[in-house]
């Protein structure tokens, strides 16, 4: 007789779609979480035939790998990126059309002054790995300071300065080109501390007026689409970000 498929409580309902898996460790460890109407604890295993509750409310364990959901937004600026904001700002969860199945998690952040791409995932597994350090995924930046860095400065960031939180650096940098008293650069690098795009270049005395991300890993933000526009991936680009975050 074969038995039943189980997984750890936290890889089941992170992979359908309910939260990070630390974010679930806390919900285990608070007393919120019960199978088959018994409290779970962290090592506890479990199926989807389950029935898992959380804090007393049966969860929806559907959101398997053939139902991962992978959504590119265009933020623009003045969004936050939370789902609440206690100033009362608009946050870019306003605007998303909901997942088939669980909810949408947002992979990184962007600060409220920058714009471009930002995805969602209803699998909290995908969305851990690609923000996780050791995958390196690539982010892209476009960017306009004001003034013109010279060459120095611009090895001196790619090379490597040392800001309040250790050690930072641009995989590269790439003048695109001059207007007037600004200069638009393309930048890139494989980490998402906060702000780390502006400090870099505040540590070296520029300011950024505007910046926008292009890229995460193997997605690109598309010419055509508007800011607060969005569009689902398709099966094709899921997988491939999925291999990116060393997912099979």
């Amino acid at each position: 007789m074969l038995l039943p498929m189980t997984e750890r409580l936290q890889k089941l309902l992170a992979s359908a779609g309910h939260g990070s898996r630390r974010g679930i460790e806390d919900w285990i460890r608070a007393g919120r979480v019960t199978i088959n109407d018994r409290v779970a604890a962290l090592g506890d295993r479990a199926e989807s035939t389950d029935r898992i509750c959380l804090d007393g409310k049966p969860l929806d364990l559907g959101g398997r790998k053939d139902a991962i959901e992978v959504l590119l937004y265009h933020k623009p600026v003045g969004e936050m990126t939370t789902r609440n904001d206690p100033e009362g700002r608009p946050t870019v969860f306003e605007r998303l059309p909901p997942p088939a199945s669980g909810r949408w998690i947002v992979v990184g952040r962007l600060d409220v002054n920058t714009s471009g791409l930002l995805l969602f995932t209803n699998d909290g597994e995908l969305a851990h790995r690609l923000m996780h350090p050791s995958t390196e995924i690539r982010r892209e930046y476009l960017v306009r300071l004001r003034g013109s860095p010279p060459d120095e400065v611009l090895e001196r960031l790619r090379v490597g300065v040392e800001l309040e939180d250790g050690p930072a650096n641009f995989d590269a940098i790439q003048v695109e080109s001059t207007e007037g008293s600004h200069t638009w650069i393309r930048v890139s690098l494989h980490e998402g501390r906060n702000r780390e795009v502006r400090r870099l270049f505040e540590h070296e005395g520029f300011v950024v007026s505007r910046l926008t991300r292009i890229r995460y890993g193997s997605v690109e933000l598309p010419r055509d689409l508007r800011a607060s526009g969005c569009k689902n991936l398709t099966r094709a680009e899921i997988s491939e970000l999925a291999r990116l975050a060393g997912i099979e």
